[in-house]
């Protein structure tokens, strides 16, 4: 399987796929891994940079993965890859039985709130860990307790299975104002503990998200959709950045230590200042994602604008500090 993607979550797969590789295989280059991991030398170069400040808890220098970044940085594709430090990671990573248990009982406590095609795609994930943590025999059982869909919701459904359009009445959190759209309803999908609908707005044109707890209505209308879900290719953890009529562009100033951000999230723009540090812009459709960003950068962050953005995070930073005074 290609892992060529250069999004965070392929990385991650890439590189707990790459440090076993590593210790399997001495000697291995640059280009060689690229080939094995199917992507290309650059892409691993940068794997490499993230891999350097990745280890276990502390993130003291023993505690880091070393990566001697000289070899491949001054022999180009054909330096020898050295990694030391790592050998925790020295066999492919397997879910634990514990592990695997905790997923069983998520994936069985929203089972019955999912449409239909995908409690088939659930059941089988459902089977493959309950296999996995069958070594110890933890059997935990989810009573099933019958979830009533909202009004809302129930109606989103309607018209994804009629194939029909929706007009929503849909409160704008950025501009404190509700408004009505016709929208080709996409898909159904739950991030973070929070339900959208992903769909093609008619007023604007284009692909937009919408939050289920700010829509206040969804009527069905007689008319059928004109954009289907194979129309659409953009995953939904990156049209939350993109697409949302709620987004709001947040301008960050990011010390070196944090200049990771751009890589993992979509951004904007990026600006390179004197000293290593960034300025970046990128859209924001929930606030408290913000303020546990930046509470995981600190102090490597600070929220430059809207100003009264930059203050909503700056009390949220006071309120968690004085939990430990």
């Amino acid at each position: 399987m290609s892992r060529a993607g250069t999004g965070a979550r392929d990385q991650v797969a890439r590189l707990l796929a790459l440090v076993p590789l590593l210790h399997s295989r001495r000697g291995l280059n640059l280009a060689e891994a690229a080939t094995l991991l199917g992507t290309t030398p650059e892409q691993v170069r940068k794997d490499l940079k993230v891999l350097w400040m990745c280890g276990l808890p502390g993130g003291l220098t023993d505690d880091l993965i070393d990566v001697d970044m000289e070899a491949f940085e001054e022999e180009g594709a054909q330096g020898v890859i050295h990694v030391a430090n790592a050998d925790y990671l020295s066999r492919p990573v397997r879910l634990s039985a514990t592990e695997a248990t905790a997923l069983v009982v998520a994936l069985r406590a929203v089972r019955d709130s999912s449409p239909e095609e995908t409690r088939a795609i659930v059941d089988t994930v459902i089977a493959k860990l309950e296999v996995a943590a069958a070594s110890e025999r933890s059997q935990v059982e989810v009573a099933p307790t019958p979830v009533e869909a909202s009004p809302v919701r129930a109606a989103i459904q309607q018209a994804l299975d009629a194939g029909a359009q929706l007009r929503l009445t849909y409160w704008v959190a950025s501009r404190d104002e509700v408004g009505e759209r016709v929208v080709d309803p996409l898909r159904l999908a739950s991030v973070n503990g929070v339900d959208y609908l992903q769909a093609w707005c008619h007023r604007a044109e284009g692909t937009r998200i919408f939050r289920l707890d700010r829509t206040e209505q969804a009527e069905v209308l007689d008319a059928p959709v004109l954009m289907h879900p194979s129309d659409s290719e953009e995953p939904l953890s990156v049209a939350l950045f993109t697409t949302s009529p709620d987004a709001t562009t947040v301008t960050l100033r990011l010390a070196p230590e944090a200049r990771w951000v751009p890589e993992y999230y979509p951004v904007d723009d990026v600006r390179h200042l004197p000293d290593g540090f960034l300025e970046v812009d990128l859209k924001v459709v929930d606030l408290s994602w913000l303020h546990q960003l930046v509470l995981r950068l600190a102090p490597h962050a600070t929220v430059l604008g809207p100003a009264h953005v930059a203050a909503t995070v700056q009390r949220s930073a006071m309120d968690t500090l004085s939990l430990y005074t």
